[in-house]
């Protein structure tokens, strides 16, 4: 109930120091502008080089789709609490079912480490975390979902160019529009691509020519490990190591981007979960808290950062690391999750941004997401009150902020 009425007040607070909103548009205003999107863009897409024939077959008929829209501002890793996704990411099912693909393409996975000095176990995990290893690839048609997202809203930019792309992939794989599914981001495959990361890393995996990832699980293992070679994974070196930290621990020290070697966290009292300490050759690794101070640690290497680039959100990296340390045979993550927490609405999140804006810290956009500069901004209050400065927002870090922001406005 405690943390109910702390919701509501900061919804509150945060719709009062917000400027009255446009009135969002109705549903026929915005397909008469995805209609003239669609209108103009063919333009855009006969200068890059489509054929008219190509663009009228693809997007003559498109419509926009709202549950793309919707979709767009509800990604999963953005809106679960960590140690819900994480138990989707390492369910049993899907640690059963990367078994058994592991050992259903064994031979092409193996030709794949060799050759791109990527584990078997991380790609089969990315396999598994993008499409449930192939069966559940999206179904929605990629040139409808791009343009919903191409004509208006914050992808445009990343939308219009692999709408583009989306094309120009049609054109040059002799590809049926019509055929190609995708996820509501456009993404499409076993191991979802968009159309710019398949002219850059795609490769022909089974060896029969043709770059399928659509149909062929060796194409779409082999374009991924292109992928994460080109991106710069260092062969033999970990993704994450679950960690033990000291009673005496800076908090601050642990924001999961400023990176040290091994022998300064190891000076530090930072051992491996099990207490067993770190080897010398591991690092440098940056310590990432998905859950605060109060939730298990991990130091996160360089190639952490290297599936980032397959998906900019940490828990996703980390959901793909803990799934490949399962295949691999190891256990699954030993401290505790802070279940008990109640998980912050998006309206939380703006409050949290506009009180601490109010108190003087600079959080950025007020956007509802917590960010680099807002996790920054909430490390440097938590400490100037001599709290634990592990950037993790809660619903009681949150009531203390409103309390005090309400104060000075008075």
């Amino acid at each position: 109930m405690r943390a109910v009425t702390i919701s509501f007040c900061l919804a509150f607070s945060a719709a009062l120091a917000q400027p009255a909103a446009a009135p969002p548009a109705t549903p026929a205003q915005a397909d008469a502008k995805f209609a003239a999107f669609l209108r103009d863009f063919r333009d855009t897409a006969i200068k890059a080089g489509i054929s008219p024939t190509t663009y009228d077959l693809s997007l003559g008929g498109a419509h926009r789709l709202p549950d793309v829209e919707q979709a767009n501002l509800q990604q999963p890793e953005f809106v679960k609490p960590i140690w819900s996704y994480i138990d989707g990411a390492v369910s049993p099912d899907r640690v059963k079912g990367g078994t058994t693909a592991m050992a259903a393409n064994a031979g092409y996975l193996a030709s794949d480490e060799s050759r791109f000095g990527v584990p078997k176990e991380i790609l089969v995990a990315i396999w598994g975390m993008e499409s449930n290893y192939g069966s559940a690839q999206g179904h929605y048609n990629m040139f409808e979902a791009l343009a919903t997202l191409a004509y208006d809203g914050p992808r445009m930019d990343y939308a219009r160019k692999e709408l583009l792309g989306a094309l120009k992939m049609e054109e040059q794989e002799h590809l049926q529009p019509q055929l190609m599914v995708s996820s509501w981001a456009g993404a499409f495959g076993h191991t979802q691509f968009v159309p710019s990361a398949f002219f850059a890393h795609a490769v022909d995996g089974d060896g029969d020519g043709r770059r399928d990832l659509w149909h062929s699980a060796p194409d779409a293992l082999a374009s991924t490990a292109s992928l994460l070679a080109d991106a710069g994974w260092e062969r033999g070196n970990p993704c994450e190591i679950e960690a033990s930290l000291p009673p005496d621990f800076d908090y601050a020290l642990a924001d999961g981007d400023t990176a040290h070697p091994i022998a300064d966290w190891k000076k530090m009292g930072v051992t491996k979960v099990t207490g067993a300490a770190l080897a010398k050759s591991e690092g440098p690794a940056a310590i990432y808290l998905p859950a605060g101070a109060h939730g298990p640690a991990f130091l996160v290497f360089d190639n952490f950062k290297n599936v980032l680039k397959y998906n900019n959100a940490a828990s996703y990296a980390l959901g793909v690391c803990l799934l490949a340390d399962r295949l691999r045979g190891d256990t699954g993550v030993v401290a505790s999750w802070p279940r008990d927490q109640v998980p912050l609405t998006r309206d939380d999140r703006v409050a949290f941004q506009t009180d601490l804006k109010a108190l003087g810290y600079d959080i950025g956009d007020i956007d509802g997401v917590l960010g680099h500069k807002a996790r920054a901004a909430l490390r440097a209050y938590q400490k100037a009150h001599g709290l634990p400065a592990d950037g993790f927002a809660t619903q009681a870090i949150l009531g203390q902020i409103l309390l005090e922001a309400r104060q000075k406005n008075q």
